[in-house]
């Protein structure tokens, strides 16, 4: 739809106006882009990440602890855009920076082919369809097939995308290189900078889990599956404990952290990436709304929780500071990942993605690798809705729909909009 992309097109912030002008192998190159980004994300959250700044070795140690630690080769991708070029810089734990310069390319192309994307894979009315695909393999062909050769050389399984102002929104597990999504060859997280993220590994097996929701609001829609969502989450498919509705508020979330450190906090409720102040973005809570600028305040990071899943989020498409509170959440929050959507995805979809995500969380050594199993169970249609009952892959059981979504008629979810927003967010590992 041209007049949705122009629209959307006229409040995308023109930014990055200077070219990062760095030779290939130059050991500068990481260091350069990681203050570029702390800038960018101190700006935003009004907090100076300074010390944080990584030299190149630094993330080069990181990548080959963490190789040595889950068996997972994993690499760095920074994307920059500039009005004349893109730079794809590639970074593993061996060998020098890899700069690749697109000069066929440029920002608006690529910010233009994004908003595309979003707009096919998003729209009701495409959902039978591929109609996403041209978008899809044009930003595949921009991003990924330049440095093919040497992911493929490095055995790189896992990838750490940090992207520039303009496409931090791009639903990256959707890009297809004409034969398949990139999530069936790679898992995939979406990074503000290696500098900005909580880069210790630990396991989640046998862990404990914190699940809290609503499933009405006085001024949002209605989420009819979140009571179902939670109970099969917390009781069958994981160990912990349940809140729901009322007993959703800031003073009870804030005492069960406090009371046991649950290393896994899942929110089934809205959650809004809004434009303008850090303090426009919230989680809905029964009675309030959690401000991103609040969040931090609660104390997550010690100690960390490893994972956080928010399961109904909505970001403004096309908005710099939208783009910074998603992408930038792990850092907001203090926790080490997030498990987050890109849109607002139909309620049986999520319950169909939820529950599939923790029936492997306790088979995979990173959650990355967890989401990308999860999104290949609902690509190949394991994950679908037949009679009234919502079936997943393997050996997890049937969910049965509750009465507001039961008259579904039989559905399977392998269509991208169903799968391709959620998103890792921070920590691949």
């Amino acid at each position: 739809n041209t007049t949705d992309t122009q629209k959307i097109l006229n409040i995308i912030d023109t930014i990055n106006t200077n070219t990062l002008t760095v030779a290939t192998g130059s050991e500068k190159i990481v260091t350069m882009l990681e203050q570029q980004r702390i800038n960018e994300y101190s700006d935003y959250f009004g907090e100076d990440f300074d010390e944080k700044l990584l030299s190149t070795q630094n993330v080069r140690d990181i990548l080959t602890d963490i190789a040595n630690q889950t068996g997972k080769e994993s690499a760095v991708i920074y994307i920059n855009a500039h009005s004349d070029q893109l730079q794809i810089i590639l970074f593993t734990k061996e060998g020098q920076p890899i700069l690749k310069t697109i000069s066929t390319a440029n920002r608006d192309q690529l910010k233009l082919a994004t908003i595309e994307l979003i707009l096919e894979i998003t729209d009701p009315k495409q959902r039978q369809t591929t109609s996403y695909l041209p978008a899809s393999q044009q930003l595949y062909q921009l991003l990924i097939a330049p440095i093919t050769a040497e992911l493929e050389a490095a055995n790189i399984d896992t990838i750490l995308f940090s992207l520039d102002v303009g496409f931090r929104l791009l639903p990256l597990a959707a890009l297809h290189d004409g034969k398949q999504f990139l999530i069936e060859k790679y898992s995939i997280s979406t990074i503000p900078s290696v500098s900005l993220m909580d880069r210790r590994y630990n396991s989640v097996h046998n862990t404990t889990l914190l699940a809290m929701g609503a499933s009405e609001f006085i001024d949002q829609a209605p989420l009819s599956a979140v009571p179902v969502e939670l109970k099969t989450i917390s009781e069958n498919l994981w160990q912990g404990n349940m809140f729901l509705n009322e007993e959703f508020t800031l003073k009870n979330l804030i005492n069960q952290r406090q009371n046991y450190p649950y290393p896994i906090i899942h929110l089934a409720t809205h959650a809004q990436f809004n434009s303008g102040n850090v303090s426009n973005s919230y989680i809905q809570l029964w009675d309030e709304k959690l401000r991103l600028n609040q969040v931090r305040k609660l104390g997550w990071s010690q100690p960390p929780v490893e994972l956080l899943v928010l399961s109904a989020c909505q970001t403004a498409v096309g908005n710099k500071e939208a783009e910074l509170g998603f992408a930038g959440f792990a850092v907001a929050t203090g926790v080490k990942s997030v498990l987050a959507s890109l849109w607002l995805v139909s309620d049986e979809g999520t319950l169909g993605l939820m529950t599939e995500f923790y029936s492997h969380l306790g088979n995979a050594n990173i959650k990355a690798e967890v989401l990308r199993q999860t999104q290949l169970a609902m690509l190949k249609g394991k994950v679908a809705i037949e009679d009234g009952i919502l079936r997943g892959s393997g050996s997890r059981g049937e969910v049965p729909l509750p009465p507001e979504l039961a008259h579904q008629k039989n559905q399977n979810f392998s269509h991208p909009y169903y799968w391709a927003g959620f998103t890792m967010v921070g920590s691949p590992w």
